[in-house]
C-alpha cells in the first residue's frame, strides 16, 4: 500500500540477488588480464611445473649434502669393496725389495713386527685370488712353505689395490742370496734339503685330520730361485703361487693353459707343448726346475776344488740374461743342452752325489725324474754321511771339505748308494 506507487529503479554496478547468482554462475570471475589469454595460460602451467622442480632440485641438494658428509666421514682404508678377511690393524710399507711381474714386494711393519705385502694391481686381480686360495688350503701350514696372514682389498687414493700379507725374510730370495754370497757344502745341504721338504709338502695329498680337512695336491708351476726364500739360519719356504695348479683327487684340472712360467726353468715338454694335462706331469715339471736350482746352489759352493765363480743363472753361459723362447726352445728341447757341470765338482764325493741326482731331477724322459720325496731321501743319506754316529740325521757340525777330526771325514759313497725310488710312482 505505502508501496504501491514505487518503482524499481536498477542503479549501474548494483546487482539483485536473483541476478548476482546468476552472474556468479554462469559468468567467470577473472582474476588475471583478461586481454591475454595466451599468458594465463601459460602461467597456470608454467607455475606448478616450477613449484615442482624447485621441490626436486631442493631435495636432491639435501641428499647430496647428507652423502658427502658421511662419505667424508669413511677412512680411506674403506673405500674398497668389503674384504671376507678380518681387517688388520694398520699397515705400514717401509720399503720396496721387489719388483715382479705380479706386483711389488714391500717390507712393512704390523705391529711390532716385520712383514711383508705383496701388493697387486688390478689386472692382476685373478693371480691374488689363486695364491691366497692356495695359502688357505687346509694343511697347507709347512715350515718350509712361507707362511700367509692375510689377504685384503685396499684403496689407494681411490685406486684399488690387492694385498697379500705374509711373513718377512731379512736375506729375500735365494737368487739374491747366491749374487751375493757363496755357500759351504753344509750350507747347500741345509737349502737344498729344506726345499725339497717344502716341494715333496706342496705335491702330496694328505688325507683328513681331526682337525682339517683334506689337502689336495699342489703343482707350483713358476719354480725357480727367486721364489724361494731364505730365512736367518739358511733354512728356505717356497712362494709366490699365483701360477699353481691345484688337483684334487678324481677331477679333471680344468681349462688349464700349459705354457707358463719362467722361460729359462721350463720342461722340454713345456717348451714343447706337449705336457699331458694330468697332475704327474706337472708335478714332474716342478721337479725339472728343482734340478736347475739346485745347480745354482751347486756354482755357488766354496767346498768344490777350485775357484768359485761368479753367480750365474741356469743356461746363462749359453744363451745370455734375456733369451728368448726360440732360443731356450732349440738349447733344451732339440740339443737337450743342460747347465754344465765343473770338472772340480766331481772331485768332492758329496758334491758328485748330488750332480747325479740333479741329473736324475731333469731328465728329458719326463716319467724317469725324481719325485721330491726321493730328493729329500738322497739329501738325507748326505747328511748321515757329513755326520756318522752324530744321533741326528740334519746336526751339521763341519764342512766335508776341511773336516776337523777323523770321525767327519766323509764316507765313501758311491751313486749305487743312494736311495732310489721307483720312478713311476714316485710323484
Amino acid at each position: 500500500m505505502c508501496n504501491e506507487n514505487m518503482t524499481t529503479v536498477y542503479l549501474p554496478g548494483v546487482l539483485t540477488t536473483e541476478s548476482a547468482v546468476e552472474y556468479s554462475t554462469n559468468v567467470p570471475v577473472p582474476l588475471l588480464n583478461e586481454g591475454n589469454p595466451v599468458l594465463n595460460t601459460l602461467l597456470y602451467t608454467l607455475v606448478p611445473l616450477l613449484a615442482v622442480t624447485l621441490v626436486l632440485i631442493a631435495s636432491y641438494w639435501l641428499y647430496r649434502h647428507h652423502k658427502m658428509t658421511y662419505f667424508n666421514e669413511i677412512p680411506i682404508t674403506d673405500l674398497s669393496p668389503p674384504s671376507p678377511f678380518p681387517r688388520l690393524k694398520p699397515v705400514q710399507l717401509l720399503e720396496i725389495k721387489a719388483q715382479g711381474r705380479f706386483g711389488a714386494v714391500w717390507k712393512a711393519q704390523l705391529i711390532n713386527e716385520f712383514v711383508a705385502v705383496k701388493i697387486f694391481p688390478p689386472q692382476d686381480k685373478n693371480s691374488w685370488q689363486v695364491e691366497q686360495e692356495i695359502f688357505q688350503l687346509p694343511q697347507m701350514k709347512h715350515d718350509n712353505i712361507l707362511a700367509f696372514i692375510a689377504a685384503e682389498k685396499r684403496a689407494d687414493n681411490l685406486q684399488l689395490e690387492y694385498w697379500l700379507i705374509t711373513a718377512y725374510h731379512e736375506k729375500s730370495s735365494l737368487y739374491d742370496f747366491l749374487k751375493a754370497n757363496v755357500v759351504s757344502w753344509a750350507e747347500v745341504l741345509t737349502i737344498s734339503d729344506s726345499i725339497a721338504k717344502g716341494l715333496m709338502h706342496l705335491h702330496e695329498e694328505l688325507p683328513p685330520t681331526r682337525g682339517e680337512a683334506y689337502k689336495p695336491s699342489v703343482a707350483h708351476r713358476d719354480f725357480k730361485s727367486k721364489n724361494v726364500l731364505l730365512r736367518g739360519d739358511l733354512t728356505a719356504c717356497i712362494a709366490d703361487f699365483g701360477l699353481a695348479q691345484v688337483f684334487y683327487a678324481g677331477e679333471s684340472p680344468g681349462d688349464t693353459h700349459g705354457q707358463v712360467g719362467t722361460r729359462r726353468y721350463m720342461a722340454p715338454e713345456v717348451l714343447e707343448g706337449a705336457i699331458n694335462f694330468n697332475r704327474d706331469a706337472f708335478l714332474r715339471i716342478d721337479m725339472y726346475a728343482f734340478g736347475l736350482v739346485l745347480w745354482e746352489l751347486l756354482n755357488r759352493c766354496s767346498s768344490q776344488d777350485g775357484p768359485v765363480g761368479v753367480y750365474m743363472l741356469p743356461f746363462e753361459e749359453e744363451v745370455g740374461q734375456h733369451p728368448n723362447l726360440e732360443e731356450i726352445q732349440e738349447l733344451v728341447v732339440q740339443r737337450k743342452g743342460r747347465p754344465k757341470f765343473k770338472n772340480s765338482w766331481k772331485k768332492h764325493p758329496g758334491i758328485a752325489v748330488l750332480c747325479s741326482t740333479i741329473e736324475d731331477c731333469w731328465d728329458h724322459d719326463a716319467e724317469a725324474r725324481l719325485s721330491a720325496s726321493c730328493v729329500q731321501e738322497r739329501i738325507k743319506l748326505l747328511y748321515k754321511s757329513l755326520t756318522p754316529n752324530s744321533g741326528s740325521d740334519y746336526h751339521i757340525t763341519a764342512d766335508w771339505k776341511n773336516p776337523t777330526t777323523t770321525s767327519e771325514k766323509l764316507p765313501s759313497i758311491t751313486c749305487s748308494q743312494l736311495v732310489y725310488c721307483p720312478k713311476e710312482s714316485s710323484i
